[in-house]
């Protein structure tokens, strides 16, 4: 098979996997002779022929598998082509997207083929000589198998700006159905031990006043882990309530420190299983979910309180800030210029940054509308829930306000211009390095 051949096959296979931001990333040591850098700085982006704006690398390692998960296209039973990278052809391809200004780095999965050991080594083998023989200083993020040994991960972590490893659906109960290779306590053991080996090397140890004074001027740098770790829950392939799943996700924050928990909607695949939904979920509840988990980490929000027991499912109406405002009634209207920070960031159309602007303009003066409109408020959404010393509501009123701040959910659609940025002979030309 050509290599061109395997790209499309393993590029596409990879597109389901969500969790692979580059954000979190430290700088590496850029000596001279090295190439990339995880700075955000000339970073230049790429476009697919979908319209997709792309800054990594994004392929399988292989699409084979040993497992047999239902909600995967790449499962041994389904009837799909099959293609294997080498380890020399995934370093060719990343140093030549690189040179052209085309990637920041490379996301490398893999289908799980001899076992989830053999399969660990051969991803650790791409970004070991990525770092060591080319001195590829770009990002890396690798997707750990979640049986694979703790001196593999250990190793590639050496080499990763960021490890994850995927829970894929909130229970167990939902993995024996759907993944029955899988396991929860499997994959959330390798993520405490991907914690501990973060904390161990990115947290700086404290020290006493005597070792300070008898410390030696050269210091001795740690060796080099990966900075973050993300997972990525599967939303719609199964029955798990958005409550269930932010409970899961509120779970992982709080056990593991995770960086991200990334939401994928279903999508239904070619061949389907006949145990999937012949339907995908509305994109609005992944974006629901992802306005929730952001109210979980920064909004000191909990996640009963964007879900009570007796709502089990967000609203694709309104957002989940928005309706537990609506749901609680006795703080509102609120007077901008006296509320504490915690209520502030409760208020629709405040968010965190605005929230401290607030705090720092109202110790000089008193806030009105117009100063509010200047620090870039959404008032249409903030006005029914505030007081200022210029303005008050008349009155509060949950279902008006629900009315006409309500959207009609429906499925998002996408219009992309089909013609891909280069013709077929200039992308095979950066594929092989022929510039």
């Amino acid at each position: 098979m050509q290599l061109l051949e395997k790209l499309e096959i393993l590029a596409n296979a990879a597109k389901y996997d969500a969790s692979c931001a580059s954000s979190n990333a430290t700088q590496r040591d850029s000596r001279k002779g090295g190439i990339g850098s995880t700075n955000r700085v000339g970073i230049c982006h790429s476009y697919t022929p979908d319209g997709r704006c792309i800054s990594l690398l994004k392929i399988l390692l292989t699409n084979y598998c040993i497992y047999d998960c239902h909600y995967c296209i790449n499962r041994k039973s389904s009837n799909i082509p099959r293609a294997r990278f080498k380890i020399d052809e995934i370093v060719q391809i990343t140093l030549n997207f690189y040179k052209r200004n085309y990637i920041e780095g490379l996301f490398l999965s893999s289908g799980i083929i001899q076992s989830p050991d053999y399969t660990m080594e051969q991803i650790i083998a791409v970004a070991r000589k990525l770092r060591e023989s080319h001195q590829f200083r770009g990002y890396i993020h690798l997707k750990t198998i979640p049986s694979a040994s703790p001196e593999l991960i250990d190793l590639a972590g050496k080499y990763a700006d960021r490890l994850s490893v995927n829970i894929e659906l909130p229970t167990q109960q939902s993995l024996d159905r759907l993944a029955p290779e899988k396991n929860i306590q499997t994959t959330e053991k390798q993520m405490a031990h991907i914690q501990t080996r973060i904390l161990e090397h990115h947290t700086p140890k404290k020290q006493t006043l005597h070792k300070k004074i008898t410390s030696t001027s050269k210091k001795i740098s740690k060796p080099h882990f990966a900075t973050s770790q993300s997972t990525q829950i599967i939303v719609g392939a199964d029955s798990s309530t958005d409550s269930l799943i932010l409970a899961r996700a509120a779970d992982l924050y709080s056990h593991y420190n995770l960086n991200r928990v990334y939401y994928s909607a279903f999508i239904p695949i070619p061949f389907p299983s006949p145990l999937l939904p012949h339907q995908p979920p509305p994109l609005l509840r992944e974006h629901r979910l992802y306005q929730a988990d952001w109210l979980l980490r920064f909004y000191g929000f909990s996640q009963e309180e964007i879900l009570p027991p007796n709502s089990p499912w967000l609203d694709l109406q309104l957002d989940p800030k928005l309706n537990w405002a609506l749901r609680n009634p006795q703080f509102f209207p609120a007077d901008i210029n006296r509320i504490p920070r915690e209520l502030l960031l409760r208020i629709p159309g405040i968010g965190v940054k605005n929230a401290n602007r607030i705090l720092l303009a109202r110790k000089h003066h008193s806030l009105s509308i117009a100063d509010l409109s200047r620090l870039k408020i959404n008032l249409r959404k903030a006005l029914p829930f505030i007081t200022t010393n210029d303005y008050r509501p008349n009155s509060f009123n949950p279902e008006k306000i629900r009315d006409s701040l309500s959207a009609k959910p429906k499925q998002m659609e996408f219009s992309f211009d089909p013609t891909p940025p280069q013709t077929q002979s200039e992308f095979t030309s950066i594929v092989t390095g022929e510039f």
